[in-house]
């Protein structure tokens, strides 16, 4: 198969969806790959590091798109880039449809194969492509968040952990997934106050013997979220349904209540967000605030530490890749029931229930799309 990897475009996005080490595997495995070039200079990767490992290197996008069978990246196309698609061409790559009506159109239009990193699954029901970034964002939220508190950035003036004498910041993280937990553990770490709310009460089982009761753990109810969120310095927006838009947990009427120059990392805004005063923004500009509360809703929040998160993603990734290089694509979902939960759009067809749902279009399921 022909595999190709294109530059990322989306604002201040360094990743890249296959580093040289990942080039050698599928070279090695009998499989052409086209690298646009320079696509891994913001990691510290040069065209010669991808020659190396047996990469060719084009010069453009377009003819990236162009030669290849497949096209693996990181974040989601940008208009230029849905339009380079072809009709049965393979896309692989995180796409976060159900708050993006335009890009679901456009791919149902394009009629490529479209498989996207964060509905696949596995025998534990998890999501083991999108927990690599889910760790990386539940780390920076933390880091994001005692930014956004400093006063220069229309913060309250705190630092998370306080000093002897004075108490450290209340940090609320609503959603005990993989975000939540490695915002947690960043949080404790750094001495504040912090609250986990979430639904499940294994989930909350296993943070309380997690953190040794460092952490307070708290069944989420409107109620719950509601005195947790008024009392935050730091709100951590962790929620997650697969697939699916965020679910609205935080109103703008909690926001407008809570304490101001408090701050909110939403995390969940690359499924719409989890806070109903929350839009995308970007790493050149990354926070703005309403009713006195300073947003941080990066919808690429890994991009900023872009080697870190590539490396990470490339080791989940990879074994997919090679699978559906391998296999061909309809082989390897016909093999794989795991791999097909990551079937998004077939042929123009939508073939994942919860986008379906979320934009009101028809579904189809995916093992009667590939049949």
């Amino acid at each position: 198969m022909i595999i190709g990897v294109p530059k990322e475009i989306k604002v201040h996005e360094y990743r890249v969806g296959m580093v040289p080490a990942s080039v050698n595997e599928a070279v090695a495995h009998g499989h052409t790959v086209y690298v646009e070039t320079q696509a891994g200079e913001g990691i510290g990767f040069s065209d010669q590091d991808y020659l190396a490992a047996g990469a060719q290197i084009l010069p453009t996008a377009e003819a990236v798109f162009a030669e290849s069978d497949m096209i693996v990246k990181v974040k989601e196309p940008q208009a230029v880039e849905r339009a380079m698609l072809r009709e049965g061409q393979l896309l692989f790559t995180y796409l976060h449809l159900a708050p993006d009506p335009e890009q679901t159109h456009d791919l149902i239009n394009s009629k490529a194969v479209c498989i996207a990193y964060e509905t696949v699954t596995d025998e534990a029901g998890r999501l083991p492509l999108l927990a690599p970034m889910s760790e990386v964002a539940g780390r920076m939220s933390i880091q994001a968040g005692a930014f956004a508190l400093e006063k220069s950035r229309g913060g309250r003036g705190m630092l998370l952990a306080g000093v002897p004498g004075v108490e450290p910041a209340n940090v609320v993280i609503i959603g005990g997934g993989v975000v939540g937990a490695n915002a947690a553990q960043m949080a404790v770490g750094l001495r504040a106050n912090v609250v986990v709310l979430d639904r499940n009460i294994d989930t909350l089982r296993r943070l309380d013997a997690q953190f040794g009761g460092a952490v307070q753990c708290v069944y989420s109810t409107k109620d719950a979220i509601e005195k947790h969120v008024l009392d935050a310095d730091l709100v951590i927006g962790g929620v997650l349904v697969a697939g699916a838009a965020a679910p609205k947990l935080v109103t703008a009427e909690m926001v407008k209540r809570m304490k101001p120059g408090a701050a909110i990392v939403d995390v969940a805004i690359d499924q719409g967000g989890c806070v109903e005063t929350s839009h995308a923004t970007t790493h050149s500009d990354p926070t703005y605030i309403v009713d006195d509360v300073v947003h941080y809703c990066v919808a690429n929040m890994p991009g900023a530490v872009a080697r870190t998160s590539t490396f990470a993603l490339n080791n989940v990734t990879l074994p997919y890749i090679l699978k559906l290089a391998d296999k061909g694509y309809k082989a390897a979902l016909q093999e794989d029931k795991h791999l097909l939960n990551g079937l998004n759009v077939y042929r123009g067809q939508v073939t994942c229930e919860e986008v379906a749902h979320a934009l009101n279009l028809p579904y189809v399921a995916p093992e009667t799309a590939i049949a």
